[in-house]
C-alpha cells in the first residue's frame, strides 16, 4: 500500500492533478483490472445480500415512493431493472430506487474505522449502470470491487463524523469510482466525476440525529444517484470544483479539520490487488453494525439474569462511537421514546438491547413494531438502560489490527438484591471473528430467510444461481440478479401511495 498525505493548499500553489487525491482514487479505479479470487467471492455475497434486503423491504413507505419516483422516468431503451417492478428505467432512477431498498433495513454490510460506512450501498449504482450499458457480470465485479477499494480506503483516512457530515460524502467518491472501474473509463474523467459527486453530496449528519426520519435509507441512493450523474457529465467533457479535497475552500478546509488538515489515505499500489472487500462485514441482525455484538451478548445474557423485573439497572461499557451514536452518549431523548421512529430504534442500543433481553431474538419488523416498542414491561427495563465510554472498548474499535479490532462491549446488569451479573462480546457472532463468520451459505439461507412469502422458491433458486454464476452472466442477463416477485400485488400496494410531481 501506498501512503498518500492529504493536505489544503492555496490555489497560488497550483497543486498538479497527479498530486490530488481524487486524481489517485481515480487511479485505482482505472487501474482494476484483474480480480483476487477471494474478493470476487466476496462480491458475490454482497449482492446476494443486497437482493435479501431488498426483496424484504419491497412494500416499506420510503421504497414504494422511490420506486414510484423511478418508474415515473421509464425508458424505451435499454435502462435498469427496478426491485420490484418490470418497468425499465433510466439508471440513476433504478440507483435511486434499489439503493433505498437496500438500506431501508439498515441490514446490509459495514465498514468501520476512523468514520464509519456501508459499503454495500455502491452496488445499486453501479449495477444500474452496467444493466444500462450492456455490461457483463465480469464488468459489474471490477466496478464493484474497485468501489470498495476507495470507500475503505477513505473511511480508514478521513473521519466524517467528528465533523458532524453525513458518511454519504466518500460513498458517492467510490461509486464514482466504481463506475469508472466498471466502464474503463480514462483517469481524468473519473477524476472530474469523482470531485463532482463529492461537491453535491456533501452534507450534515443530522439525517442520523435526534428523530431520525426516513432519509436515511435515502441518503446514500441520492449519492449513488448523483454519482451516476457526475460520471455522465464527466464523459461529457465537463469538469468540476478542483482539488475538491485540497483547495483552500473545499472539503478539508471547510468541512474537515481546516486549513491545517493532514490527512494520510492508503491506497493499493499500480498492480496490487484490491482486497478491501474482505475488511467489510455484513449484518445478522437488522440494526446499527454496533448493535450486532450488543443483540448477541444480550441472547447470551437472557439465561443468566433471571426474572427481568429484579433488573435495577444495566450499564453498556462500550466505545466512544457506539456510545454517542447509538448510545445514551448522544443525548437524544427520543432513542428512549416508545413512540420513536423506527430509524431512531435502529440507532437505540438501550432499546435494542432491552427487546433482545427479553425476546431471546431480534427480527427485522417484529422488534420494531409499535406494539412491541410500547410494551410497558419493555419500556421500564428500556429506561433502566445506560451507555458510557470505555477507553479500552474505544481503542479495540479502532485498532489497526483486524484481529483484535472490535465493536461490542461488556453488559453489567445490577439486580435489586445487589448482586452483578456482567459479560461482554467483542465481535457480532456473524463478524469474521465471530462464533458464527458468515459464508456462502448463511448468505443463501439470509436470503431465502427474507424473501419467504415474498419469492418463489423456484425464483429463489433462479436467483441464487445467477449469483453463483455472476462471472459468467453475459450482457444481457444481469437482469436475473433482481429476483421474480408478485409484481401486480406490488403495483397494487404502490397504487395507494400519495401522488408527487412525477
Amino acid at each position: 500500500m501506498i501512503e498518500h498525505h492529504v493536505r489544503v493548499h492555496p490555489s497560488a500553489d497550483r497543486l498538479p492533478r497527479e498530486d490530488q487525491l481524487a486524481w489517485k482514487l481515480a487511479a485505482v479505479a482505472t487501474g482494476t483490472e484483474e480480480l483476487d479470487a477471494d474478493s470476487t467471492a466476496m462480491a458475490v455475497n454482497r449482492v446476494i445480500d443486497n437482493a435479501s434486503v431488498a426483496v424484504a423491504s419491497l412494500l416499506r413507505r420510503p421504497v414504494a415512493v422511490a420506486r414510484a419516483q423511478a418508474t415515473a422516468h421509464r425508458t424505451a431503451t435499454a435502462g435498469a431493472s427496478v426491485f420490484g417492478t418490470p418497468a425499465r428505467v433510466s439508471p440513476e432512477w433504478a440507483a435511486w430506487a434499489n439503493g433505498t431498498a437496500v438500506r431501508e433495513l439498515d441490514f446490509h454490510d459495514t465498514y468501520l474505522a476512523a468514520d464509519y460506512s456501508h459499503p454495500g450501498d455502491n452496488i445499486p449504482p453501479v449495477l444500474a449502470v452496467a444493466q444500462h450499458t450492456g455490461r457483463t457480470g465480469a464488468d459489474l465485479l471490477r466496478g464493484v470491487i474497485a468501489a470498495y477499494e476507495v470507500h475503505v480506503a477513505l473511511v480508514k483516512g478521513i473521519c466524517l463524523h467528528e465533523h458532524r457530515i453525513d458518511h454519504v460524502a466518500h460513498l458517492s467518491a467510490a461509486t464514482a469510482c466504481g463506475l469508472g472501474a466498471l466502464l474503463r473509463l480514462p483517469t481524468e474523467t473519473v477524476y472530474q466525476a469523482i470531485q463532482q459527486a463529492v461537491h453535491t453530496t456533501t452534507a450534515t449528519r443530522q439525517s442520523r440525529k435526534g428523530e431520525i426520519s426516513s432519509w436515511k435509507a435515502y441518503a446514500p441512493a441520492f449519492a449513488g444517484k448523483a454519482a451516476i450523474e457526475a460520471v455522465d457529465r464527466a464523459m461529457r467533457g465537463e469538469t468540476s470544483p478542483s482539488p475538491i479535497y485540497e483547495g483552500e475552500d473545499g472539503f478539508l478546509a471547510w468541512m474537515l479539520n481546516g486549513p491545517e488538515s493532514d490527512y494520510t489515505v492508503l491506497l493499493p499500489e499500480p498492480g496490487e490487488p484490491r482486497r478491501a472487500i474482505l475488511d467489510t462485514y455484513t449484518k445478522e441482525h437488522s440494526a446499527e453494525y454496533q448493535a450486532q455484538a450488543i443483540i448477541d451478548l444480550a441472547r447470551r445474557l437472557r439465561d443468566k439474569t433471571g426474572p427481568l423485573e429484579n433488573v435495577r439497572s444495566v450499564v453498556l461499557h462500550t466505545s466512544h462511537h457506539t456510545h454517542h451514536v447509538i448510545g445514551s452518549g448522544a443525548n437524544d431523548p427520543q432513542k428512549y421514546e416508545p413512540t420513536a421512529s423506527r430509524e431512531t430504534l435502529d440507532h437505540s442500543v438501550p432499546y435494542i438491547f432491552a427487546v433482545a433481553l427479553e425476546d431471546g431474538a431480534w427480527h427485522h419488523e417484529r422488534s420494531y413494531a409499535p406494539e412491541r416498542a410500547r410494551r410497558p414491561e419493555t419500556v421500564e427495563l428500556w429506561r433502566k438502560i445506560t451507555t458510557v465510554e470505555d477507553p479500552v472498548w474505544t481503542r479495540r474499535y479502532h485498532d489497526p489490527d483486524p484481529d483484535r479490532r472490535a465493536f461490542g462491549g461488556r453488559a453489567v446488569i445490577t439486580l435489586h438484591d445487589g448482586s452483578v451479573i456482567e459479560d461482554e462480546l467483542a465481535v457480532a457472532d456473524a463478524h469474521p471473528a465471530g462464533a458464527r463468520p458468515f459464508d456462502r451459505p448463511a448468505y443463501a439461507g439470509k436470503f431465502r430467510t427474507l424473501a419467504e412469502g415474498i419469492v418463489t422458491p423456484a425464483a429463489q433458486d433462479a436467483f441464487l444461481d445467477a449469483a453463483e454464476h455472476l462471472a459468467d452472466l453475459a450482457t444481457d442477463d444481469l437482469g436475473r440478479l433482481f429476483p421474480g416477485v408478485d409484481t401486480e400485488a406490488v403495483a397494487a400496494h404502490d397504487a395507494s401511495l400519495p401522488k408527487g410531481l412525477f
